[in-house]
């Protein structure tokens, strides 16, 4: 998801993509990514982890092998689609691979390392296609995906056990299908907001369709004999708390790659490998505090960790806020540090909430509403924040009388667009960028503010440690209604 932001500005050059296009290359994986999520983690519960990684990563590797042979931005947003379906299945199978095969109190490290690749990964993505665009085109990225892919794939094929349960719930597919339109309404109307307008007929129509599939989506959950997902266990305080936690650090943290990558080349001039390095403090504060966090929370507790990490994140989105044509690199580097740092110690916390609020049976449910939170706040995050930039970028744009109409209107589509018009339009281009830019981060702050404060109220009653309800004194230890149990297959001696 993230490694694509690198070669945004050359996909525009070549593709001729507009700003909401650009939006939908990066989104369209995540999209299908996230309305996937849930059925794809009950198909795997019931067919087969393992199965299911294997499936997935062979689908991740055919659709990357199919999108270097592409030269138009649709055909580019469908294979993303295709991109989507099997990270889907592969992404559920890791999380709950780890939570059923490591004993209770090895987990939160297991899942502190998890959480510290995971999150590092966007910063060693977007670093591995800054050195491939160096040498080649934005194609080369989607090649290293093939090889990715194939490396998984034999690994999990040596090291990865299988576990199933099936004689676990039938798969909701009404369920599915209603989420899936739910979220698909949401997404699309706020990514073509700036191109129907905020208060236009098919913008309201839109979100409010959204609305009324998700209320249905949690009414039919409240009836059916094996829901998807239970909306009750969401009344657990430290299940609720972690799921929103990770959900708008991912807002934050994806919609601030997709425009700074955009920032960094196109109103600073840098490379693309340059434009991948700037980022890295990012996770040079990111993978030590993730590592860390299991040891501030025995010390001062989750809630405190969890919040001190999502307000250095607001912090940081406020600092990097502040940036302009003329600012330095240490400004930059402000605002990255202490944003890597709070996503650290923020995010183990909060995946642990997550999977330690749920009984064994439910592992699977809980590695998939944390990998749907991610990949739902991050395109959330790219869908409203690259919405308030556009929105923005092309409101000034209208706004500069000293631009031919015709030249104006071309610049419009994308900064990327307006870099080949040359000067005046560009100068002026790359101003009503910075303007949606800071805006858009403030946009962020506000999100990450909100779940810092979100956080501390509903941790606020946590317990001590509990050996019988939870392993990290998150949990509430009171049992919550909930889908029919899930028993997963013992895992090998080996695995464990």
């Amino acid at each position: 998801m993230s490694s694509l932001n690198v070669a945004l500005p050359s996909i525009a050059a070549d593709t001729h993509a507009s700003q909401t296009r650009l939006s939908w290359i990066i989104d369209a994986y995540s999209l299908v990514f996230a309305a996937l999520l849930l059925p794809a983690g009950a198909v795997g519960d019931r067919f087969g982890r393992r199965r299911a990684l294997l499936t997935g990563l062979l689908i991740f590797g055919a659709g990357s092998a199919a999108a270097p042979f592409t030269s138009s931005a649709t055909a580019l947003i469908g294979l993303r689609c295709v991109l989507g379906v099997g990270a889907a299945l592969v992404m559920p199978a890791t999380l709950s691979t780890i939570t059923g095969t490591f004993p209770r109190e090895r987990r939160a490290a297991a899942v502190g390392v998890w959480a510290a690749v995971a999150g590092a990964s966007a910063v060693v993505g977007l670093l591995a296609s800054g050195l491939l665009l160096q040498a080649w085109s934005w194609r080369s990225v989607f090649l290293l995906g093939v090889v990715l892919a194939a490396l998984a794939a034999v690994g999990t094929w040596l090291f990865v056990p299988d576990s199933a349960a099936p004689d676990g719930p039938a798969l909701d597919v009404v369920g599915a299908v209603i989420s899936i339109a739910g979220v698909g309404a949401l997404v699309y109307s706020i990514i073509e907001a700036p191109e129907n307008g905020w208060l236009g007929v098919p913008t309201l129509l839109g979100l409010g369709a959204g609305v009324v599939l998700l209320a249905g989506f949690v009414a039919w959950e409240l009836h059916t004999r094996a829901p998807l997902l239970d909306p009750r266990l969401f009344t657990r305080p430290a299940f609720a708390a972690g799921t929103l936690s990770i959900l708008l650090q991912f807002f934050g943290f994806f919609g601030l790659i997709f425009i700074t990558m955009q920032y960094l080349q196109l109103v600073r001039g840098d490379s693309a490998l340059v434009a991948a390095l700037s980022v890295l403090p990012m996770a040079a504060g990111m993978m030590p505090a993730a590592r860390l966090a299991p040891k501030v929370v025995a010390a001062v507790g989750a809630r405190a960790c969890c919040v001190a990490g999502l307000l250095l994140i607001t912090a940081g989105m406020v600092v990097l806020s502040r940036l302009d044509q003329g600012s330095s690199y240490w400004l930059l580097l402000a605002g990255l540090f202490p944003l890597g740092v709070g996503m650290g110690l923020a995010m183990t916390p909060a995946t642990t909430a997550v999977t330690d609020s749920l009984p064994p049976a439910l592992q699977g449910v809980g590695s998939a509403v944390n990998d749907l939170s991610r990949e739902l706040g991050g395109a959330l995050g790219i869908a409203v924040l690259g919405s308030l930039l556009s929105s923005t970028y092309r409101r000034h744009l209208a706004q500069h009388g000293a631009l031919p109409p015709a030249l104006a209107e071309k610049a419009r589509s994308s900064l990327g667009v307006a870099a080949h018009l040359g000067e005046p339009v560009l100068g002026h281009a790359r101003t009503a960028f910075v303007d949606g830019m800071q805006i858009a981060f403030l946009g962020g702050a506000v999100a990450t503010g909100i779940a810092a404060l979100a956080v501390a109220l509903l941790l606020r009653t946590s317990r001590a440690p509990s050996t019988t309800a939870t392993g990290t004194g998150i949990g509430t230890g009171e049992p919550a209604a909930a889908p029919r149990p899930v028993r997963t297959a013992p895992s090998s001696p080996a695995a464990t």
